[in-house]
């Protein structure tokens, strides 16, 4: 079923905006309500578990300290760097291990496997806000920003689409391994379990009671977790969906892309989007100070450590061309206001 976009397109901001067909007619058609429990579920079992951080019994400040240690740890460094901007894009190399490293800490936040996370991306910047596209939000915000995970549609059909965007990484046995018999999900429950295991153990080696011993692994897995977890979530799926709908353009991409200021901080550079998808390589999406970008900054500590190579910058001939724009901007309205005083 997908995005359901009919044949007329229109032009709005200089990216090609399908005229969609109105929501209640997709959600009319008994196949869009057929549900994919297998990320429905979880997803549904994951929030409920962070709403228990509302509960005092399971807070700790220690499990609190690792929610926002993990947004980075996870976030940052598994999903905005190993998965997207490495994995996805290639836009720099690095020692095989870290490679690995990276992806290991993207897997953690289930997301789905490197594999299937890279075919889904890919295919959204080759058919961005058309129809074949997994996630446009064109359709509406809440099937951009979850909908089209929950809900069974052609467009996320993984089979044929792993084959054809992911052609690399099906070449590498460890990727592969991840894929096999969902190996990438078993990661994450053993590394979401150690969490448990790890407070429980610590008080018991402190001499603490067992009643304490589970109060403190819980509250590990609840804030350190499902917390975590669930914000990790969001902000990946606001650069889906809110990144294509608010924002400004520093380019006339063929799509609807835009950046979003508030998804550009709290995703750590990820919401600069309209920039990725104008150069989609690049390992640096914020371009000056107004568009801090701490994912670049991470892979730029990482060049000097050696770590980083072959890393794919902005093009000089798109940075020109914005810096011609901004010009444009400034000397328009100078040489207006000097034509009215004279």
């Amino acid at each position: 079923m997908g995005l359901n976009i009919v044949a007329k397109e229109t032009r709005c901001h200089g990216a090609i905006v399908g005229s969609l067909m109105n929501e209640a007619d997709i959600l009319a058609s008994p196949r869009a309500w057929r549900i994919k429990w297998q990320y429905a579920g979880p997803i549904i079992v994951v929030h409920v578990a962070a709403l228990l951080a509302c509960l005092p019994w399971f807070f700790s400040w220690t499990g609190v300290v690792l929610a926002i240690l993990g947004l980075y740890v996870f976030g940052t460094l598994g999903m905005n760097i190993g998965y997207h901007r490495l994995l996805t894009h290639r836009g720099f190399t690095c020692p095989k291990w870290m490679e690995r490293a990276s992806a290991i800490l993207g897997v953690c936040c289930a997301e789905e496997s490197p594999t299937v996370w890279v075919t889904w991306h890919r295919q959204h910047h080759h058919e961005a806000d058309k129809e074949p596209d997994p996630h446009s939000p064109l359709t509406s915000f809440l099937w951009g920003h979850l909908g089209w995970l929950m809900i069974k549609n052609d467009n996320s059909n993984t089979a044929s689409a792993v084959r054809r965007y992911s052609k690399d990484l099906l070449k590498d046995p460890f990727y592969v391994w991840l894929e096999k018999s969902d190996n990438w999900f078993k990661v994450v429950t053993i590394s979401w379990a150690a969490f448990f295991v790890a407070g429980f153990v610590s008080v018991n080696l402190t001499g603490g009671t067992t009643a304490d011993a589970i109060q403190f692994g819980l509250s590990l897995l609840v804030w350190g977790v499902a917390v975590r977890t669930v914000a990790v979530w969001h902000i990946t799926w606001s650069v889906n969906s809110i990144t294509h709908l608010w924002g400004y353009r520093n380019y006339d991409t063929p799509d609807n892309s835009r950046n979003n200021i508030f998804v550009g901080i709290i995703a750590n550079g990820e919401g600069w989007h309209n920039n990725h998808h104008a150069d989609p390589r690049s390992a640096r999406h914020g371009l000056d100070w107004r568009e801090p970008d701490i994912t670049w900054l991470t892979i730029r500590a990482l060049m000097a450590l050696g770590l980083a190579r072959d890393v794919a910058l902005p093009s000089p001939r798109l940075a020109a061309a914005l810096k011609s724009r901004k010009l444009r901007n400034i000397e328009g309205p100078r040489q207006r206001a000097q034509s009215i005083d004279a």
